[in-house]
């Protein structure tokens, strides 16, 4: 089913409406120019994970793009567990939107007017799960997460997203899950849409975030590390170094935490660093009876 036929209700512009209601017009500047900003989120048992921490990012992203957002980072945040409850998910995703409207149609758009929506839905492993016990494959992606001199690299903005859905696409065509991106200046960087974590000899290393988003299960897994006594190495990986990784996986709040089996040609196992961050990711996020 298309999401726009889903039904059911979404908050938008300050009120439950039903699904079909809310319109985006042609002439929307953030449907021409990207000036959109979002979060992805999920609840558990009724309850949004790290919801606080997604929203104040939300609000982060939308000062990045030089947008201000007509409601208060409390109402967002209500918003969104009105929107789970009135469709009566206790398992879900949740997506909050906000993006400038069409007051205005060039790139100047101090006077477009800024629209905000809440759209909630059922939506179970982002892999398969027979995909995911062997660990999914990546491909290499052509494009690279940019400079931050280049563009707005930390706001989650929905252009930035582009040169993902690219990489995705072409890595799929290949018969792949994913791909992952290199940085501008060639390191490693992180999947089309998550996080990368590597293990070696009992350490775990992972890119340095300086020029994508420090994830919020990214920051969530390195603390789970840490409670286990697994040392965390943030810092630059190149490519050269894959074959002496033993381990690898993917964090983000869709695929939570994903074995990887195979980078190109390069393999992996899917070790007990992995199983046991994925075992506790999964304790924290489920609350208890």
């Amino acid at each position: 089913m298309a999401f726009d036929d889903m039904g059911g209700k979404i908050w938008y512009n300050g009120q439950l409406v039903d699904w079909s209601q809310p319109r985006v017009h042609i002439l929307s500047h953030g449907l021409h120019y990207g000036s959109c900003v979002f979060e992805g989120e999920r609840a558990y048992g009724g309850k949004i994970f790290k919801h606080e921490e997604h929203i104040e990012r939300l609000f982060f992203s939308a000062k990045e793009l030089d947008i201000e957002i007509p409601f208060s980072q409390q109402q967002i945040e209500d918003a969104c567990y009105e929107a789970l409850e009135a469709e009566g998910h206790l398992d879900a995703y949740v997506r909050p939107v906000v993006w400038r409207g069409s007051g205005m149609m060039a790139v100047s758009a101090q006077n477009s007017g800024v629209h905000c929506a809440v759209a909630t839905w059922r939506w179970g492993a982002y892999f398969p799960r027979e995909e995911l016990l062997k660990g999914i494959n990546l491909d290499w992606a052509k494009y690279r997460r940019p400079n931050p001199d280049s563009a707005p690299v930390h706001a989650k903005a929905a252009g930035l997203y582009m040169i993902c859905t690219l990489s995705k696409h072409e890595a799929e065509r290949n018969g792949y899950a994913d791909a992952l991106m290199l940085d501008y200046r060639g390191y490693v960087a992180e999947s089309t849409g998550s996080n990368i974590f590597f293990i070696k000899d009992g350490e775990i290393h992972t890119p340095l975030a300086d020029c994508f988003l420090n994830g919020i299960t990214r920051r969530t897994v390195i603390d789970l590390a840490g409670a286990r006594g697994y040392p965390v190495i943030e810092r630059h990986i190149l490519p050269d170094e894959l074959p002496q990784m033993q381990e690898c996986f993917l964090v983000g709040t869709a695929v939570e935490v994903t074995p990887v089996g195979q980078i190109g040609e390069h393999r992996f196992q899917t070790g007990q660093i992995t199983t046991t961050l994925m075992d506790d990711y999964t304790a924290l996020v489920n609350p208890v009876a």
